[in-house]
């Protein structure tokens, strides 16, 4: 069984929480695309844990964890993460995480380029996190990027590097006017951060390829629908392809097949950076929905974007993704409300419209709210579909029917066991 866990939305949906809970079911977890440049938030019996790096699956002693090579790896922010959850006594080791040679590696100059250009545009800047995501993916189409591979050949590496340099201080000092970066201190950084995990690094596809054959293989994704570079909300998206079709690319086995996409949906929305947010609510009814979440980036601690669940944009989610099911999250955030938020429609130019507009349409697009009746008490006990109160259940299914896709699972809480199972 081959299963993507995928954001529907903006990212942020609560997909490391999933994955922590299905990957029970599977001997693989692979994250196939992005960087450290969004958070995974999971809590469970050994304490809260945030990922940036390293796939969900890494908190369960029987799961194998695969990097792929459509990821990019900050080197220095991998080295930290591990040695973060080694303290807190998660074993990290060749058992149980494999490093793709082909993935590529997000250098210093990387964020450094990031920075620059955001401070470059000013008010017109996209909201990156300024973790050099854009930069090493550019690079990576450019063909001028390191990847995992080659730090297992010593010998040509200060080759490669000194050759990149130079070509990256034509931006950096000809273009910024800034100091040049030396390729002394790059490969230093290289073998700083490199060396401690050199033994994790191998050939992931053959891994894979093997796996495949008698295993159950989650691939993780990161940010959600509305991010994905060609989908997604351009250009105030991700550089990478968030997309589950994707899936068999990044981790490394293209010619493999997804058995079941898992669409992961909040029952509200929530998004940070940049970009048009259509559903997003202003004010006292704003500031309450982020407080009551507790709606800041578990990447970099921004607050969060918030707005009431938004239909138009969670169909074309869940559509483009080809989500097969769909996990509700964080239900009980919405415990405290009269009546419930929801964006049926969008208006554009004066036109009512339920499809998803892009570019300058999706810019002028206005939200069309409807309300649906609130439970207004706690759920967070609830471990079946008939322990809900009637107004949440009618929630569920009024989710349902709106994207077009049946909901599986429902989390009320935050902890490893607080969710319900829908009945097929």
């Amino acid at each position: 069984m081959l299963t993507a866990i995928v954001g529907v939305n903006w990212g942020d949906e609560g997909k490391g929480r999933m994955v922590d809970l299905l990957s029970s079911q599977y001997e693989v977890v692979v994250r196939y695309q992005g960087g450290n440049n969004a958070g995974h938030t999971v809590i469970n019996d050994s304490g809260k844990f945030i990922l940036n790096l390293l796939p969900s699956g890494i908190l369960r002693k029987t799961t194998v964890n695969v990097m792929g090579n459509g990821m990019v790896i900050d080197l220095e922010h991998l080295y930290h993460e591990i040695q973060s959850l080694q303290e807190k006594g998660i074993h990290i080791g060749l058992d149980n995480l494999k490093i793709s040679d082909k993935a590529t590696i997000c250098m210093p100059y990387h964020k450094l380029l990031d920075e620059l250009e955001e401070d470059r545009l000013g008010d017109a800047k996209f909201g990156s996190t300024r973790r050099g995501i854009a930069p090493v993916y550019a690079d990576k189409y450019m063909k001028k990027t390191l990847r995992m591979g080659d730090l297992l050949s010593p010998d040509t590496l200060p080759h490669k590097v000194a050759q990149i340099v130079e070509w990256k201080n034509l931006t950096i000092q000809g273009g910024y006017q800034r100091k040049p970066i030396q390729a002394e201190d790059m490969l230093q950084w290289l073998q700083k951060y490199g060396e401690p995990i050199l033994n994790c690094v191998c050939d992931t596809t053959q891994f894979l390829t093997e796996a495949a054959k008698t295993k159950n293989i989650l691939f993780e994704a990161q940010l959600g629908a509305l991010r994905d570079i060609d989908f997604g909300i351009y250009p105030f998206t991700s550089s990478s392809s968030t997309i589950a079709a994707y899936a068999p690319l990044g981790a490394g086995i293209p010619g493999h097949t997804l058995d079941e996409v898992v669409g992961i949906v909040k029952a509200y929305s929530s998004c940070v950076g940049e970009g048009p947010f259509t559903a997003e609510l202003f004010g006292a009814d704003g500031d309450a929905l982020r407080e009551a979440g507790g709606e800041y980036g578990a990447a970099t601690g921004r607050p969060r974007r918030v707005g009431g669940f938004d239909a138009v944009a969670s169909r074309y989610g869940a559509f483009v993704q080809g989500a097969t099911c769909l996990a509700l999250t964080k239900l009980d955030v919405l415990s405290y409300m009269e009546q419930i938020p929801v964006c049926v429609a969008y208006e554009v130019d004066g036109i009512r419209t339920d499809t998803f507009p892009t570019g300058d349409r999706l810019v002028r697009a206005k939200p069309i709210y409807e309300y649906l009746e609130g439970f207004h008490c706690d759920i967070s006990q609830c471990r079946t579909f008939d322990d809900l109160p009637k107004a949440a259940q009618e929630y569920i299914r009024y989710v349902e029917n709106a994207v077009g896709c049946p909901v599986r699972y429902v989390s009320v809480g935050a902890e490893r066991d607080a969710y319900i199972v829908l009945e097929s």
